[in-house]
């Protein structure tokens, strides 16, 4: 190992063609080989949400916000999917760099490990990730206006709707373009992990997740103005599972009720048509 690091310290190019070939090898190691693991992490290298070029651990940690306390990662199928991923939004935002993981053996070694030189990894997609702390690269009056007046009745309603199709509603801090994300929460499986699981049929049953909503988003501002409104409440219901469908199809989940779904996309549509002459 001591000349892989040494080709890791002297030659990054190179090295990064031998670590796209060979890293998830390498990765193996670190959940079977726990004798080796300081060595093998000091090896690794991964693709992140904010440079070209792969970064090691101590390198993220270096680049760490003020305030910044964990290493945050987001696992996948592929980077193309997981670089869109809504639930990044936030952390772009405040200039905090993710972690891209997209090898199977990823779901099992983060965990195993657990963390990194004091710093816990966490994942992006968790109900637990707190941004609070760090500040937005813009100045607030950029990034929007404060929350609407009637978000929390919305919400209130959203939950009534879906039931118990989600463990909860909740606001979100991580969203700056979407509209709603679907997160886990803390102490339940990654929903790649679990998406994963299920495809290899060794999972039968669904965590339930949380779904957050934008504050900021126009189509969230629009529906909490018109809680109140006559026959408002009917219509936001309809909205409630519209936005959670979208969320699942963003994040690759199949829909348990696609004619639902059409219909409900089918009424909004025709709503939204000038009247025929």
């Amino acid at each position: 190992m001591s000349e892989l690091a040494k080709r890791a310290g002297e030659a990054a190019d190179e090295y990064a063609k031998f670590w796209d070939n060979f890293g998830a090898v390498l990765k193996e190691g670190l959940y079977e080989d726990r004798d080796h693991r300081d060595e093998l992490l000091g090896l690794a290298r991964f693709r992140s949400t904010s440079r070209d070029a792969l970064v090691s651990l101590d390198d993220y940690i270096a680049a760490m916000k003020s305030g910044q306390d964990a290493i945050y990662t987001i696992h996948g199928d592929s980077l193309d999917v997981i670089k869109k991923s809504p639930q990044l939004e936030g952390f772009r935002a405040r200039g905090i760099e993710v972690l891209l993981l997209t090898d199977p053996i990823d779901e099992f070694w983060v965990p195993s490990i657990g963390r990194y030189k004091e710093k816990p990894f966490k994942s992006a997609t968790r109900g637990g990730v707190d941004l609070d702390k760090i500040p937005l690269s813009e100045p607030p009056e950029a990034t929007g206006t404060e929350p609407p007046a009637k978000l929390g009745s919305l919400i209130a309603i959203f939950k009534l709707a879906l039931g118990e199709s989600v463990k909860d509603v909740r606001s979100s801090e991580r969203l700056t373009d979407s509209a709603v994300c679907l997160v886990a929460d803390e102490g339940d499986m990654d929903m790649h992990l679990e998406r994963l699981l299920k495809q290899h049929r060794q999972l039968d049953s669904a965590s339930r997740r949380i779904l957050e909503v934008n504050p900021r988003h126009k189509l969230i501002e629009r529906l909490a103005a018109s809680v109140g409104e006559p026959g408002a409440s009917d219509q936001l219901s309809e909205f409630a599972w519209l936005l959670l469908d979208q969320a699942r199809i963003v994040e690759g989940e199949q829909l348990p009720d696609p004619p639902a779904f059409a219909r409900r996309l089918a009424t909004l549509l025709e709503r939204g048509l000038p009247q025929a002459a």
